[in-house]
């Protein structure tokens, strides 16, 4: 969709929004001239609009590093641990206290499988779930200057931090299917639903799908484990999703549209809507506020996990998200190195150093278009 608006922006035949998911940021935000600022946007036209009523872990990833609010964020997700009660009743486990930490999940994932379930936990999305994240929550840096916000000459670091040690657990975990690789993106959910695995770790978005496919079994939401033994660590997700950008090039008028339109989208009514049917988080406080007056949280335990896992602590460098040309590439880098940690054909600290290798190349020829 993005390599598609800038062409479409290029021929004169852009839309007057796209939709754009959080790793395209550093991209729209580097396309200069063909962007138009929402926070402009709503002053241009005169709506009413109060940046300070979005909840600043979502929108701190669209906006400049003065506070400015580039794009309107409307599905953003946070990934969660979803877990199989049933299971835990099975295995002794209380089922209302999911795991906390990573040793306390490796523990209950042995005693589930004592209990006959051949996979402790699975993960989608495993570069924001397991690296992106991970680093966030541990409050480790992905990369340097902020991880990207301070400079189009920001490096790739991960090989560097903790993140190898989990990566290298993984892999060692992989061989007794404590954990148990299912594909890149949302491919493991049926190793969930089907009982394989005990435990999913995936979006909050993901809560749909869940709720309509784990019919046999009773589901909880807990955050994400933590080390407990790496200082600062649980800090605060990052999210993921996508938000909408509004292109350059048309009148007046249909501006005013599309900022009507972003108003309606932002309101507490249509937030909590979106929110309560689909697990994307609530983008501002009122519509959070309205979700928990209208007592759903009370009577779906559990959805509330998301909101408090992102709003943990309030956000560092290292964990108000991620700004890196070229990150859609950078990730499918990330995928193929994990993959080969997976089949036991690189070590950790080989597959980490090679992403990161293969990911700064890219990165500086980003900084060479951009600069």
């Amino acid at each position: 969709t993005m390599t598609a608006a800038v062409a479409a922006f290029r021929a004169g035949e852009q839309p007057d929004i796209v939709q754009v998911f959080e790793v395209g940021t550093a991209t729209m935000m580097a396309a200069e001239g063909a962007i138009y600022p929402v926070y402009q946007l709503m002053a241009d036209t005169g709506e009413p609009f109060d940046p300070n009523a979005f909840l600043s872990a979502v929108v701190g990833y669209y906006t400049t590093p003065d506070g400015k609010m580039l794009s309107m964020p409307f599905n953003s997700s946070t990934p969660v641990l979803y877990y199989n009660k049933d299971a835990f009743r099975k295995a002794g486990l209380d089922p209302e206290k999911p795991p906390r930490t990573w040793p306390e999940l490796v523990e209950m994932a042995k005693k589930t499988q004592a209990a006959g379930y051949p996979c402790g936990f699975t993960t989608g999305w495993q570069s924001w779930v397991q690296i992106e994240n991970f680093s966030a929550w541990h409050n480790l840096p992905l990369g340097t200057k902020q991880n990207g916000f301070a400079g189009l000459d920001t490096e790739l670091v991960f090989n560097k931090t903790p993140v190898v040690k989990h990566i290298a657990n993984m892999g060692e975990w992989q061989k007794s299917k404590i954990f148990d690789y299912g594909g890149r993106r949302s491919d493991s959910a049926p190793k969930f639903y089907n009982q394989e695995c005990v435990m999913y770790m995936n979006s909050s978005a993901a809560y749909a799908g869940v709720k309509n496919n784990a019919k046999d079994f009773e589901f909880g939401i807990g955050m994400l484990p933590y080390y407990p033994d790496i200082e600062g660590a649980p800090q605060n997700s990052i999210i993921g999703g996508a938000t909408l950008w509004v292109l350059q090039g048309h009148p007046k008028e249909e501006y005013e549209g599309v900022a009507r339109f972003f108003s309606y989208l932002s309101s507490p009514e249509v937030q909590a809507w979106w929110h309560q049917e689909t697990g994307y988080l609530p983008i501002t406080t009122a519509a959070y506020e309205l979700t928990r007056s209208q007592g759903f949280y009370e009577k779906n335990p559990g959805t509330d996990v998301a909101i408090k896992q992102l709003t943990y602590k309030e956000p560092t460098e290292n964990s108000k998200g991620l700004r890196f040309g070229n990150f859609v590439q950078i990730r499918d880098i990330i995928n193929e190195e994990l993959e080969a940690v997976w089949a036991g054909t690189k070590s950790a600290q080989e597959a980490m150093d090679s992403a990161v290798a293969r990911g700064n190349k890219l990165l500086r020829q980003f900084e060479a278009q951009y600069k």
